[in-house]
């Protein structure tokens, strides 16, 4: 039997964005949308805005190689210094909205797997770490480290949250999900999100969507890429209630092939 998922929970199990205040989430909650955006809450689902991020992370990176050696450095030898390696290319003026959205579908359509590590920030500027698991098109795995008990897998049809130390396990359609940017077999943005806006920092474009199809209403996300790298770093969610939580990403590989039992639900724990 499938249940309906309140968004706070929702962005939490489908996306690993945002878990209950403790480690563990002791039952399910039955959190209707508000008309507006509620004031920060003290309970267990309420993710107000997040913390500041680790200094760097997510951010333009700083090419050591590149800075300028020390003065006593340079007088100590005539030879002259080798020209640091270019870095890759990059616009030199920010992108236009069809240029980022065909960079980032071209990003998210060039790989079949990926797996890595993703470091979640909380609310209370708690922080949970863990492994990410994907293959396209639908199948996902968020494997937090202890002593978080959570897991979310999406086995192309359903997304289960188990809880290992509970024993429990709940089901949602992976259709009701802000999950089309990592899971879907080809994706376009533009037609399967509305665009709304495109900026770029440094290395850094940000391209914020809205997904209208979640359950609870609509999902505003931020995608950050890092132009240089051509890797996704982070995405940012805002639920239909007006939660902000955050998951950055590292270490990805996009060649190695996950273990299908990563994308295992055992339905008879439902029934």
């Amino acid at each position: 039997m499938k249940h309906s998922l309140p968004m706070s929970a929702l962005a939490a199990a489908a996306l690993a964005l945002a878990l209950a205040s403790g480690p563990v989430m002791s039952q399910p909650l039955d959190i209707k949308p508000a008309a507006q955006p509620p004031a920060p809450k003290t309970s267990q689902r309420a993710i107000p805005l997040p913390p500041a991020r680790p200094p760097g992370l997510g951010m333009p990176r700083v090419d050591a190689a590149a800075a300028p050696a020390p003065a006593a450095v340079v007088a100590a030898t005539n030879e002259p210094r080798p020209t640091p390696a270019a870095k890759p290319s990059r616009p030199s003026a920010p992108l236009s909205k069809p240029e980022a959205v065909e960079r980032l579908n071209a990003y998210f359509n060039g790989f079949a797997t990926l797996q890595g590590d993703f470091i979640q920030f909380a609310a209370d500027g708690r922080r949970f770490e863990g492994k990410i698991y994907v293959q396209r098109p639908g199948k996902m795995r968020f494997e937090y480290r202890p002593p978080v008990t959570m897991e979310v897998i999406a086995d192309g049809t359903s997304v289960a949250i188990r809880d290992k130390k509970l024993a429990t396990q709940d089901l949602y359609s992976i259709g009701q999900t802000p999950l089309k940017f990592l899971l879907k077999e080809h994706m376009d943005l533009a037609r399967d999100s509305t665009v709304t806006g495109v900026s770029t920092k440094g290395d850094i474009l940000s391209v914020k969507i809205e997904d209208r199809s979640t359950l609870g209403g609509t999902s505003k996300i931020t995608l950050n890429f890092d132009l240089t790298a051509n890797e996704l770093r982070q995405w940012v969610v805002i639920d239909p209630q007006g939660y902000e939580t955050s998951v950055s990403l590292y270490n990805l590989d996009t060649q190695r092939r996950p273990d299908q039992k990563n994308f295992v639900i055992n339905y008879e724990r439902v029934l």
